[in-house]
């Protein structure tokens, strides 16, 4: 199996690294914490123009996709450079309506209302003119990601799917953009054993893009990390020519280079459909998550004190570390469906 990306998805990857550097994420990261969504939603616009969203929509309904592969590609860009909102659950929502599309929509209550939904959303989605949120509370908890920003939120309880009415206020999270709202009321959209398994696979979608996000905001923190120890000195030497110091950064690239390639196993897994692909997605979970939460740690300890401030751009991406390694699976949660038989 290759694990190596063609010449084409790393040109894909260096137009978006490119583009979202020109773009100056911190102030629409700053933006969306504070409430203003208008900085990011021009974000995702550009991103839409890149053909990000439309990796996870068919092509029956104006995407490209699905292409797992080149969605952990251009995930791992929009965590190296923090890109806020629900990114992640757009593109699990799309995989869900996708998915049930695909099934005819045969359950009880379902038929014409989830298929209208598909046909309504996919294409905004695609086109970067809608961001939806999708909660599963067996997956992800009781709270949708920026319900206040979207401009839809699906919820799944069980094998009824609904789409809400509200929310309720915006909770306190680790990480300031990560505004997390418990979604109310709504209509019913779907009811019927195939919504479950709808939102199972999504949920697989949504593990795998976390996963790239993390990957992506570890090797950001590193290389933030090692340009400020090649700078800051004490006795007179820079700090990045101590060992100690040179071990801390090696290790945290060992890991992150070791989850690298259980990522991209596990986006081929899920584009062939293959039976281990849910065991592939969680392995590639937990070792990029924990991975970047390491690398967060490393950078915390290595900055000192000044890392501890909200002014500096890298609390940004230090924040976010630990509840992206929780979103869509614990690590705990990811080990278990690993090791299940």
């Amino acid at each position: 199996m290759r694990f190596l990306l063609d010449d084409e998805q790393r040109e894909f990857a260096r137009s978006l690294d490119g583009m979202l550097t020109a773009a100056g994420t911190p102030a629409a990261v700053r933006a969306w914490a504070a409430g203003d969504a208008t900085p990011g939603r021009a974000l995702w616009s550009r991103l839409a123009e890149a053909g990000v969203l439309a990796l996870a929509v068919p092509e029956r309904h104006d995407g490209l996709g699905p292409l797992p592969l080149e969605l952990a590609v251009a995930f791992t860009e929009l965590g190296r450079h923090a890109v806020p909102g629900p990114v992640v659950e757009t593109v699990a929502a799309a995989a869900l309506l996708d998915r049930l599309d695909d099934s005819g929509g045969s359950g009880s209550g379902s038929g014409s209302g989830v298929k209208e939904a598909a046909a309504a959303w996919l294409p905004q989605i695609a086109s970067g003119k809608a961001v939806v949120s999708l909660c599963v509370p067996a997956a992800c908890g009781p709270y949708a990601l920026d319900a206040d920003a979207a401009d839809a939120v699906l919820v799944v309880e069980g094998d009824t799917l609904r789409l809400a009415e509200t929310a309720g206020p915006v909770q306190p999270s680790a990480d300031p953009a990560r505004r997390l709202a418990r979604p109310l009321g709504g209509t019913v959209l779907a009811r019927g054993p195939e919504v479950g398994a709808a939102a199972a696979h999504a949920a697989e979608v949504a593990a795998l893009a976390t996963a790239a996000q993390s990957l992506g905001l570890g090797r950001a923190l590193l290389d933030r990390t090692v340009e400020y120890v090649k700078q800051r000195t004490q006795f007179g030497v820079a700090i990045g020519s101590f060992q100690a110091v040179k071990h801390r950064l090696a290790d945290t690239l060992i890991a992150l280079e070791f989850a690298r390639p259980l990522l991209h196993s596990a986006a081929l897994a899920l584009a062939e459909g293959a039976a281990h692909a849910s065991a592939e997605i969680a392995a590639a979970k937990v070792t990029a998550g924990e991975a970047a939460y390491a690398a967060a740690r490393t950078a915390l300890q290595l900055h000192g004190a000044v890392g501890y401030t909200e002014e500096l751009d890298l609390a940004l991406w230090i924040r976010k570390a630990r509840p992206l390694r929780d979103a869509w699976g614990t690590p705990a949660a990811c080990r278990a469906r690993v090791l299940a038989p």
